[in-house]
């Protein structure tokens, strides 16, 4: 017995040395949030997919952050969300009490040769995201004479996309370069409500590499009154839900379409994701990141989110983190041929 008590007595130490550490650690979180306000800033405008999961976010997490910060919802919409990106990381304070979400496509932006991004993706503290399902599809409207997917290659069809660095407009990018698809492509609408008002008003004809949990929420009503049809999915990988819908994977023309295909929509896995800025304290990085997975757990949250018909497939900071820094390490070629094909 003697022969073991020195190492359990080390090991029995260091646990409680841990622990305590973050015990410590913990307190301190909350003496710094205590009677703070904490800020959601949504990149995109009112009524889309990530304004309602940023607001679904913010009314629950603040009971789970230490020290109960009071949490709030601002609105920064413009060219997808890069104007929120570079604002979280040059501009935004570094302490904690801010974090973003917007769309999957801008962190990635600097890898595909954006000048006007200003950050780094791998540098960002990824606080969570609350669906990695990732699926994103194409709708057009039946009058538009596209009646499936393989149209788009002998017709041409009218689509809305707001800023270039969004999904609504690197899909369609990466169909028209690579693919060939007979897109005329629109941008500078706001987002994709503005774009649902335009395909209502008969201006546009369809939109593409929009997410499925707000076609399936917000667009809910023009595609159960027939307006739209869904002809593509577009995500990372295929949504077994979307049964009779065909991938884009279907259509590549060999191994380095779908490497291609594989960068540009994989960043769709980053769903409804929340980033702080770089620099942030790690203990408070840890207290969000926490935060966010005991929201995610969290009753009243599931409820609201049931309500709401938001799709949950969470993944912690740590996985988002390791999600981010995996793209990022993309072969040169694959990443060359990636911005051409989306204009830069």
């Amino acid at each position: 017995m003697s022969h073991w008590h020195g190492p359990v007595m080390a090991t029995l130490s260091l646990c409680l040395s841990l622990a305590a550490a973050g015990v410590s650690l913990a307190q301190g979180a909350a003496d710094f949030y205590r009677g703070k306000t904490v800020t959601v800033v949504v990149g995109i405008e009112q009524g889309t997919g990530f304004d309602i999961y940023g607001r679904a976010l913010a009314r629950h997490i603040g009971r789970h952050i230490p020290g109960t910060p009071t949490v709030i919802v601002n609105n920064m919409p413009g060219a997808s969300g890069l104007i929120a990106y570079n604002w979280l990381a040059n501009v935004a304070p570094k302490d904690g009490t801010t974090f973003v979400i917007a769309s999957f496509n801008v962190p990635f932006e600097p890898m595909l040769g954006n000048p006007l991004a200003r950050f780094d993706g791998k540098q960002l503290g990824w606080v969570g995201n609350m669906d990695a399902s990732g699926a994103s599809v194409c709708l057009a409207r039946p009058d538009s004479g596209i009646a499936s997917w393989a149209d788009v290659y002998s017709r041409e069809i009218t689509m809305g996309a707001a800023g270039r660095g969004g999904s609504i407009s690197q899909v369609p990018r990466a169909l028209i370069d690579i693919g060939g698809a007979k897109i005329k492509l629109i941008e500078g609408y706001v987002g994709t409500a503005s774009i649902k008002l335009a395909i209502q008003r008969g201006e546009l004809q369809g939109i593409c590499g929009i997410s499925l949990s707000t076609v399936r929420t917000q667009w809910r009503d023009v595609m159960e009154s027939g307006l739209l049809k869904m002809i593509l999915q577009a995500g990372p990988k295929p949504d077994t839900s979307l049964s009779g819908v065909p991938h884009i994977f279907e259509f590549a023309k060999g191994t380095a379409d779908r490497q291609v295909y594989a960068l540009i929509f994989g960043p769709q896995g980053l769903g409804r994701s929340f980033a702080a800025p770089p620099g942030i304290p790690a203990d408070r990085l840890a207290a969000l990141r926490a935060a966010f997975s005991a929201t995610m757990k969290d009753d009243k949250f599931r409820e609201d989110a049931r309500q709401a018909k938001l799709d949950l497939a969470p993944q912690t900071g740590e996985e988002v983190q390791a999600f981010v820094a995996s793209l990022y390490a993309s072969p040169p070629e694959v990443v060359q041929r990636a911005r051409k094909a989306l204009g830069r």
